[in-house]
């Protein structure tokens, strides 16, 4: 049960346009009470546009102690943030930010470790496999990063702006793990396809692959939280896929945002 709010309570806010479909405000805060941090994390809908004005006002904000941030800003996001983790500077995005000593931001992306722990929890292993990734956004970046630690043999990137997924590829392709190309909506050939775009929270997107050239061998995870079943989860549970859902990722990456938002070690 989550204690009621008092004038001592410590505040996050996730940050998102739009915010309705996110999850984590009532889970985060449990687990706030059950480490016994009288804390409260609440949906906040900023525009892009408003931004900048929100982050000014966040950083006033004294009983403000961290931020979670959902699309579209976690690139934006990154360039308000004072000091970052190493993969938060390769990828150049965030979606944690925590409030410093100095009163500056400190920022993660872990958005790829709930989405590989989402397929692990499944029986699923990454690694060896041929991976498919559509989306190169924030969430898609940090997905495509995990991905390559993980020890895939291959990833092609799909995203609807060539320019961002290239700029992705190139990135990848330096570290040198395995290599990575442009990949199309045909996942025909490959082990592993991830949707980390927000295809399938409206009625009538189109679905991020071409289902009809599923196999039920091919693992499928999603980011979308809402529907908690998007339709191209729901499609390739009908071909006989093992999947993830947003939900699922969530679950599995709420512990690790719990641990950065608190500053525990490590973190």
């Amino acid at each position: 049960m989550i204690p009621a709010p008092t004038g001592a309570t410590r505040l996050y806010v996730i940050v998102g346009d739009p915010i309705a479909q996110v999850r984590s405000p009532a889970g985060v805060s449990a687990a706030f009470a059950a480490r016994g941090h009288d804390g409260l994390l609440v949906p906040v809908q900023v525009t892009p546009g408003d931004l900048p004005d929100f982050l000014s006002v966040a950083g006033r904000l004294k009983n403000l102690d961290g931020i979670v941030v959902t699309i579209p800003h976690k690139f934006a996001c990154y360039q308000a943030c004072a000091s970052a983790t190493a993969r938060a500077h390769f990828l150049r995005t965030v979606n944690l930010m925590r409030r410093r000593p100095d009163g500056g931001w400190h920022g993660d992306m872990v958005d790829g470790l709930g989405f590989v722990g989402a397929a692990r929890a499944t029986g699923i292993d990454p690694k060896g496999m041929r991976a498919l990734l559509v989306g190169a956004g924030g969430a898609g970046s940090a997905i495509a990063l995990e991905l390559l630690e993980a020890g895939v043999r291959e990833l092609a990137i799909h995203d609807s702006l060539p320019e961002r997924r290239d700029v992705l590829v190139g990135q990848l392709n330096r570290l040198g793990k395995a290599p990575v190309r442009v990949g199309s909506e045909d996942p025909a050939g490959f082990d592993f396809v991830a949707n980390a775009t927000p295809a399938g929270m409206k009625d009538g997107d189109p679905l991020p692959v071409d289902v009809a050239r599923l196999v039920p061998s091919t693992y499928c995870g999603c980011v979308i939280t809402k529907p908690e079943v998007s339709p191209f989860i729901a499609a390739a549970r009908r071909i006989g896929c093992v999947t993830g859902t947003g939900t699922d990722m969530y679950q599995q990456h709420q512990s690790i945002m719990v641990d950065f938002l608190l500053g525990a070690e490590g973190t």
